[in-house]
């Protein structure tokens, strides 16, 4: 399924996978976003060396996680997966207190370029919440109980670890083996 491959950036031949567990309402998930994100992706994706992967796993306290998910899923069905999880990290405090989000899910994937229609039917339909519910499923059976949490070479780290940190365990799951 497109939207589900949408959401793994980075080369396929990449030795290293970061999985991202996050859910798009946690003010700590939208930390690492703003302090870490970047810098892995450029040091790490964008060369080669990894290939990052986001899981939903919307909490239940943060009303509008599991719509946000809905709207970067729905985005990713086009491709545009990455452009909109970028942007709903970058306005979260705009949304996260707003009693209703989706119209600004919706500005999003329009200025993010998806044909808005597509978009919209699939937002509405409820299409995504098995997928995202799978995501959740499959990462409390990994051991996950909060956000955000990252498997690196099936090591665990959790909360918004600073990139000296990914640096750390990064390097050492492409260090040789001997």
């Amino acid at each position: 399924m497109l939207a589900d491959r949408s959401r793994i950036e980075g080369d396929s031949a990449a030795p290293v996978w970061v999985i991202d567990i996050s859910d798009f309402q946690c003010p700590y998930c939208a930390e690492w976003q703003r302090n870490t994100h970047d810098a892995l992706r450029a040091e790490y994706v964008r060369t080669g060396k990894v290939k990052l992967a986001f899981v939903n796993f919307p909490l239940e306290q943060h009303r509008h996680a599991m719509s946000a998910s809905r709207a970067a899923m729905c985005a990713g069905v086009q491709g545009r997966f990455w452009p909109v999880h970028d942007a709903i990290f970058e306005t979260q405090e705009r949304w996260a207190a707003a009693p209703d989000a989706a119209p600004l899910f919706e500005s999003i994937a329009r200025t993010a370029g998806v044909r808005i229609e597509e978009w919209r039917e699939c937002f509405t339909s409820d299409v995504m919440d098995p997928l995202i519910e799978a995501d959740r499923d499959r990462a409390l059976g990994a051991g996950v109980n909060s956000t955000p949490t990252f498997i690196i070479d099936r090591q665990i780290m959790r909360g918004a670890a600073p990139i000296e940190e990914f640096r750390r365990v990064i390097d050492a799951a492409l260090a040789p083996q001997p």
